[in-house]
């Protein structure tokens, strides 16, 4: 059986194209099966853009033997019919929806492009860069117990259990303000979390990971360290769990959870009513 063709599928919007590439790529994962090769092309807002988008969809077609499938959220009818010169199948995201949203509110939606361009304006946005801020300045426990006061969560967990990228991502895509401690060896020797966290225990929620990933990640940042072992991965990830057990701090298992995943289920479990933006 011959292997199968990469197939090229394009993202391509007027903005930065996230929500083309975020829609495309959850239909995309429903085909394991299939090999892809992905490409964003973001701020495609005049004719002479989508030309050259559908010059570059026709050489990709051309390569691989297929068409390529493009997913769209251009909403100037100039340029969407200049990128439809090319030979691809699209899937127009705004089409599907705005019809339908059209015809149950009886109105006409406005077709603007780059409706995100305002948004650095609003109060949502500013909320969101202050939460980022927030999260770079508390990380790996950098800190004090009236800092933690304004945390909307505390991320608690071994070093390398996926506390920092999640604290950004609930940052970016919530505007929450989360800050990360590592719980280390020290912790474990006590026998209880460090003293600052103690005023703040509702705000409290681990990550655990399992110990070949963790051997594995911390490898990758000291190789052949003790610190890095298989043994004291195990030694860490047991303590850490005995300890968030006993402190009735709710946890989840990171290995197999994408960031997505488990911001979820931290949004969920600390009751926070947010938007993703």
């Amino acid at each position: 059986m011959s292997a199968p063709r990469t197939r090229t599928a394009f993202f391509i919007s007027d903005g930065t194209g996230i929500t083309a590439e975020t829609l495309g790529h959850s239909l995309l994962t429903q085909f394991p099966d299939v090999k892809f090769r992905q490409a964003r092309i973001p701020f495609v807002d005049d004719l002479d853009k989508a030309i050259e988008c559908a010059r570059q969809i026709r050489e990709a077609g051309k390569r691989d033997g297929v068409r390529p499938i493009v997913f769209s959220t251009l909403v100037n009818p100039e340029t969407v019919a200049g990128l439809r010169q090319a030979d691809a199948l699209f899937i127009d995201l705004f089409e599907q929806f705005i019809g339908p949203l059209e015809s149950e509110l009886e109105v006409r939606s406005n077709h603007a492009v780059g409706r995100f361009h305002g948004i650095a304006e609003s109060s949502d946005y500013k909320a969101r860069i202050e939460a980022i801020n927030y999260a770079m300045a508390h990380d790996d426990g950098v800190s004090s117990d009236g800092e933690l006061a304004d945390a909307d969560v505390i991320l608690v967990g071994v070093s390398r259990s996926g506390k920092t990228p999640t604290s950004l991502y609930l940052a970016m895509q919530f505007g929450v303000k989360a800050a990360n401690y590592p719980l280390i060896p020290e912790d474990f020797e006590r026998n209880k979390l460090p003293g600052e966290l103690h005023h703040h225990r509702k705000k409290l929620f681990g990550l655990t990971i399992a110990p070949e990933r963790l051997s594995q990640i911390r490898q990758e940042r000291r190789a052949n360290s003790h610190y890095a072992s298989y043994e004291n991965c195990i030694y860490e990830i047991d303590a850490a769990q005995k300890l968030m057990r006993r402190e009735n701090i709710p946890w989840l298992d990171s290995t197999a959870k994408s960031i997505e995943e488990i911001s979820a289920t931290i949004m969920q479990a600390i009751r926070l009513n947010k938007p993703a933006y």
